[in-house]
């Protein structure tokens, strides 16, 4: 059924958010909105391959203020299980991307050239665009070849419908990409968004680190250099012959949107990756590390422990949350992280004897997916990094007098089919379900039915209570997406900053967002 057709059906009076067992659920655990995908082909044991670090962009230019990136969107073939090649979706044919590293201020544009047979969107997760910049999911960029197949119907429109866009036109082979940095130190990560081929394309590799750096960070003495290390959290699940497996109702990525039924609570894959490597090692000094951990999976949540923790030490150490450094460093045992969401952390290896292998485990996992990766201390080493008191002044967010709104999240059946609706409502691009003003602050609840990652674009937000409690161990600092469990309520403080236009709050449970939990807002 193509979009278009499916939304007419919903419309008609298949209305209201069904709260029982949920198709597609039976294989997940209980701590998971998702189904598990099983590998067909064998897999290779942990801990062989190293850890892959991502390759910093270079400027093709820098003129008149400007830095300027060019990325190529193609498939490459790729070795990610040793042995065999995978053919990916790459930005400049790699899985993860190339990183960009900007300061704070810095203006920044990026022109992504589309060689892939499908159309894309661009979207710098937790970055303060301008609505143009942002990546809204029907600004589409066309393909180089075979573009007229989706202009003139098909595409992610659905329905025989020609694409649109919100913020100018669409794109044909390339678009720019403009970013002005106006935001503190932090790492963040840009993705495709197309409109209902979202999960899809992030699975066959469309993700890569964006990071932020500034004055006050550099102050810090945190680790850095080879002891500043991104980690981007895969899960994946391959065929026989090395290629992935994902249930898309339409494999060639053209008109069919989202999932099969059975896959419409999300994707879980079966195997671990980092960086784009299976359960990699990492040679590490007996000194403090800093991990920017990045869960870049589709649907997967983790519970990341150390094994053995560090002797007479905390595991984790976080300075920092989505959208930058926390005011004060917060000690965790464990850190449960959700889709889309990054933990700035410390790991000190210095209290473990030279030699000793260090797992790093998922407790929210079972056989392979318990494991991610292990680290191996392989000498001692001098360390002038340091972790102070004091990290970044945070100002709360004052809400007296604040507009207050609700968001649910819930599934929705229609005709037969599994969706997931915001409000009752499925997305629809050209309708805006609210008009925050420019500069003033807005409390929202969000509120859920199973587990939801929410996240909200342009701004990032402070999490004021859980389930009208204290906000939890990893709440602090300003997020950009909120790990929801089932039957939850947050309530956050917002403020829109620097630009209006149309955005976007959806669930990044990608299956979900694909499947129409999604909602647009104009900032006036």
């Amino acid at each position: 059924m193509r979009r278009r057709t499916l939304l007419t059906a919903a419309g008609i009076g298949l209305a209201g958010a069904a709260v029982g067992g949920l198709a597609g659920c039976a294989d997940s655990p209980a701590d998971q909105t998702a189904r598990l995908l099983p590998s067909t082909g064998r897999l290779p044991a942990p801990y062989q391959v190293p850890l892959p670090i991502p390759a910093i962009k270079e400027p093709v230019a820098r003129r008149n203020g400007v830095t300027r990136y060019e990325i190529i969107q193609r498939t490459a073939d790729v070795e990610i299980l040793p042995g065999t090649r995978t053919t990916i979706m790459g930005y400049d044919g790699s899985f993860p991307g190339p990183t960009i590293r900007a300061r704070r201020g810095e203006r920044v544009v990026v022109r992504h050239r589309n060689r892939l047979p499908v159309p894309t969107v661009v979207h710098l997760h937790g970055g303060n665009t301008a609505a143009e910049d942002d990546g809204y999911p029907v600004d589409l960029v066309l393909p180089v070849r075979d573009a007229d197949r989706f202009e003139h119907g098909g595409g992610s429109m659905g329905g025989g419908h020609a694409p649109m866009a919100m913020n100018g036109d669409v794109s044909h082979g390339f678009r720019d990409y403009h970013y002005d940095h106006d935001q503190q130190a932090a790492t963040l990560w840009y993705h495709d968004h197309r409109m209902d081929f979202t999960g899809a394309q992030v699975w066959r590799g469309l993700a890569g680190f964006h990071l932020i750096n500034d004055d006050v960070e550099d102050g810090l003495g945190l680790p850095h250099d080879e002891r500043d290390i991104p980690l981007m959290l895969t899960d994946r699940s391959f065929a026989e012959d090395g290629s992935l497996l994902y249930p898309a109702a339409d494999p060639q990525l053209v008109d069919k949107p989202g999932v099969t039924e059975d896959y419409a609570s999300g994707v879980l894959g079966d195997v671990i990756l980092v960086n784009g490597a299976p359960w990699p090692e990492l040679e590490v000094e007996a000194a403090r590390y800093r991990f920017r951990i990045l869960n870049a999976s589709n649907a997967r949540r983790y519970q990341l422990q150390l094994d053995p923790p560090p002797p007479g030490g905390t595991a984790f150490t976080q300075v920092g949350s989505d959208a930058g450094l926390l005011a004060a460093p917060v000690k965790h045992g464990d850190l449960t992280i959700a889709a889309a969401e990054r933990y700035d952390t410390i790991v000190d290896f210095s209290g473990y004897p030279v030699g000793t292998r260090v797992e790093l485990r998922n407790a929210l996992g079972s056989g392979r997916t318990a494991q991610v990766m292990r680290f191996t201390v392989a000498r001692q080493a001098a360390d002038d990094s340091t972790v102070p008191a004091k990290l970044a002044e945070i100002e709360p967010l004052n809400i007296a007098g604040a507009v207050h709104r609700e968001w649910r999240f819930a599934r929705k059946r229609t005709h037969g089919m599994t969706m997931w609706a915001i409000n009752g409502k499925f997305f629809d691009p050209q309708r805006m379900d609210a008009d925050p003003r420019l500069g003033r602050t807005e409390v929202w609840r969000f509120a859920t039915d199973l587990h939801h990652p929410v996240h909200v674009h342009l701004s990032p937000f402070q999490v004021l209570s859980r389930n009208g409690h204290p906000p939890g161990p990893t709440d602090a600092g300003w997020k950009d997406t909120l790990d929801l469990r089932p039957t939850e309520y947050a309530d956050v403080a917002i403020r829109f900053e620097n630009h209006r236009g149309h955005y976007l709050m959806h669930c990044h449970n990608l299956e979900h967002e694909d499947m129409g939990m999604m909602s647009a807002f104009k900032v006036v």
